[in-house]
């Protein structure tokens, strides 16, 4: 009876260093065949591992700024001298397609998307507690503790970003957190404004037009014209 929109969902995700994002996103993933996270954009090298085209699409500082200036992209900022950004061509082509696409970015991002796209999807991931959000960046070993508890002391200020977000998800369990990641795509899709069309020519519909003629004149139905 309900058409909806093939247009996919906006999704956009953010939350302090060390809550779990990328762990979330990909079981989420796994759980949802039609999501598709964005891959950003970096003007740095790559690394060891990476891959080009799936981890990052990589280009030099003089093609980033080519697209920043050209409207390319939908957010981006500058860190340790590299730029990082998403691509709008990329993002537009999937949701299009249907696809729900998943942005995993930095609240900077975040807000930039918000300006430009109102309407998407905000999410914001928070760890069960700040206890737990410093072991989990401790138990990395791939910083200092200095750098550890610089990521803490941000983490607070990041969190006070919190009301500009749609959504609020724990991430104490990561499967019951990419749960509700995926619920929240599901009770967006039952809105209002996401409906394309309603049909009402139906062998219900049609039925109940008759109930109601009955009503207003008091005559028999014909069920077998139905």
């Amino acid at each position: 009876m309900i058409k909806t929109k093939k247009q996919g969902l906006l999704v956009v995700l953010s939350g302090p260093s060390g809550c779990g994002k990328n762990t979330v996103c990909d079981i989420a993933e796994e759980q949802n065949p039609n999501i598709w996270e964005s891959i950003s954009m970096t003007s740095r090298k790559p690394r060891e591992g990476e891959v080009l085209n799936e981890s990052y699409y990589f280009v030099t500082p003089s093609e980033f700024e080519k697209n920043i200036e050209e409207g390319k992209m939908l957010e981006y900022a500058k860190f340790a001298g590299n730029y990082y950004g998403t691509p709008r061509e990329s993002v537009q082509k999937h949701l299009d397609e249907g696809k729900d696409v998943l942005l995993v970015i930095e609240i900077q991002g975040a807000l930039q998307i918000k300006e430009k796209i109102p309407q998407a999807i905000f999410v914001f991931l928070l760890p069960p507690s700040m206890k737990e959000l410093k072991r989990r960046l401790r138990m990395r070993n791939t910083e200092t503790e200095e750098k550890v508890l610089e990521r803490f002391e941000t983490a607070y200020k990041e969190i006070n970003e919190l009301s500009k977000y749609n959504y609020v998800i724990v991430n104490d369990d990561a499967i019951k957190a990419a749960n509700k990641l995926n619920a929240i795509l599901e009770v967006e899709r039952c809105r209002v404004d996401r409906i394309e069309d309603v049909f009402l020519d139906t062998e219900e519909e049609r039925l109940h037009e008759q109930l109601v003629e009955k009503d207003l004149d008091n005559k028999p139905i014909e069920l077998d014209t139905l």
